[in-house]
């Protein structure tokens, strides 16, 4: 049982009484008051809002009551507690404050005491010891990661502060969502919202940080027993403040666990929500439990990577190779053979026996016949358009630099050879999730990187043709 402390919310007082000082703001027309000024009281109670779908889980008419409806006591966030209260007549809830860890963080290796709250790492302190700077950014972005937990409560509530990456210059990527997944169904998505901003300027390598409020999901259930699922943002980094509920919350019982690991197609790429990137859509059609160390620019066939994976109790394993490996220009064909048995080979160390798939890229045009290095086109990125380019030379692949096409080939190669000793491994070629004619239908907006209408489709086809073999 991941069940903490119990605690009541203070006495209610009448308006215009605080306990925190004398100077007192005169009651608003909710009965607040408070010796704090109100911008600050307002970034306290600032609450992540979003689009709120009809639901029979979320009330009446679908729509969120507020406190003062349901005859409760207006609260700042969990972990919040600065003495103000809103006044209002009526009962007070009794909080039961939720112990999070791994067992409630499903998806996640390890959470970190920060300042804040818990910091989500998709790696454990041996592994991002040895990462470099883009593996170290995007394991703390919790793609595929859940608070997933049964519980008979009324109200759930949940607190976190998001970091977010932008490039200056650029529009910002859409605001992501927390899905929230109730008895196997999708009901609520709430904006991630405030938080912290790191403004990149790779003209002059310089960083800019700006601060903002934490984010605060009020998650209203329908009477009875639940499973919910409260999946996180996938490319933002993400610290966890709190979770409190009206009732206990326990972890949800195990399931055959799924391992994936891959590049930023598999971390969820333009995928806005988090259940939209093509891994979830997969895990979630075909009721498993997802473990995704899908990694930005980073699915480089890294020896510790590896260890993890070995370490980490699965059921079913795959890996998807290729893009970053051609992107990179990190190796040449010689090397990548040996690369990917000496990967394939520790894995195999921890999970002998269990189905071992490896998955080629998806179709990318600037790839395809070209080698890397990749890199972001200078003339959409000085319109404000982000978007990559393949600055190889396709008259060297002769002499072994690496392309998505020579990648299939030998990967194809590498598998048929494995499987004399390995009746358990096998190969899928990318092209059957997404090929060119899906392309034509579903272009990559900045060449690189699918829709997320593409990645519900991969995620139909690998749960199809990956998941069910």
């Amino acid at each position: 049982m991941a069940v903490g402390r119990t605690s009541r919310s203070r006495s209610i007082r009448a308006p215009g009484t605080c306990p925190t000082g004398s100077r007192r703001h005169a009651p608003t027309a909710r009965g607040r008051a408070c010796d704090q000024p109100r911008n600050v009281r307002r970034l306290a109670q600032t609450v992540g809002g979003g689009r709120l779908l009809a639901h029979p889980h979320l009330g009446a008419g679908g729509r969120r009551s507020t406190p003062s409806e349901s005859g409760e006591v207006d609260r700042l966030p969990p972990g919040r507690d600065d003495g103000c209260r809103a006044w209002k007549t009526g009962p007070v809830t009794d909080w039961i404050d939720a112990v999070l860890d791994t067992s409630l963080v499903r998806g996640a290796a390890e959470l970190e005491q920060t300042d804040r709250g818990l910091l989500i790492h998709r790696l454990p302190a041996h592994a991002r010891a040895l990462a470099d700077p883009q593996l170290a950014m995007v394991e703390e972005q919790p793609a595929g990661v859940r608070v997933a937990f049964r519980t008979r409560a009324d109200r759930v509530v949940m607190t976190a502060h998001r970091t977010t990456v932008e490039f200056a210059g650029v529009p910002p990527r859409p605001d992501s969502a927390y899905d929230v997944v109730v008895d196997g169904e999708l009901i609520e998505r709430i904006a991630s919202t405030g938080g912290d901003r790191r403004v990149l300027d790779p003209s002059i390598g310089g960083v800019e940080t700006h601060d903002g409020p934490a984010t605060v999901l009020d998650i209203k259930l329908s009477s009875g027993e639940h499973d919910v699922e409260i999946w996180l943002p996938h490319y933002e980094r993400l610290e966890l403040i709190g979770l409190r509920a009206d009732a206990p919350v326990q972890p949800l019982p195990p399931r055959t666990t799924w391992l994936h690991y891959g590049s930023s197609v598999s971390q969820g790429s333009n995928a806005i929500h988090p259940t939209d990137s093509w891994p979830v859509v997969s895990a979630r059609a075909a009721g498993v439990d997802l473990v995704n160390l899908g990694f930005g620019g980073s699915a480089l066939l890294d020896p510790f990577v590896a260890r993890v994976m070995r370490d980490t109790p699965a059921d079913v394993v795959s890996v998807e190779l290729g893009i970053n490996i051609v992107n990179a220009d990190l190796m040449r064909r010689r090397a990548f053979g040996p690369a990917v048995d000496g990967f394939l080979d520790t894995i195999r160390d921890g999970h002998p026996d269990a189905p071992l798939l490896v998955v080629s890229s998806v179709y990318c045009p600037i790839h395809e016949k070209t080698p890397g290095p990749g890199a972001f086109d200078p003339e959409e990125f000085a319109v404000g358009r982000l978007a990559f380019q393949a600055t190889g030379d396709p008259e060297e692949v002769a002499a072994g630099r690496l392309t998505l096409e020579v990648v299939r080939e030998d990967l194809r190669r590498i598998v048929d050879r494995r499987r004399a000793d390995d009746p358990h491994i096998a190969y899928l070629d990318g092209l059957e999730l997404f090929g060119p004619v899906d392309h034509e239908r579903e272009p990559l907006p900045d060449r690189l990187h699918p829709t997320a209408a593409a990645h519900r489709l991969i995620g139909a086809r690998f749960a199809d043709h990956g998941l069910s073999r």
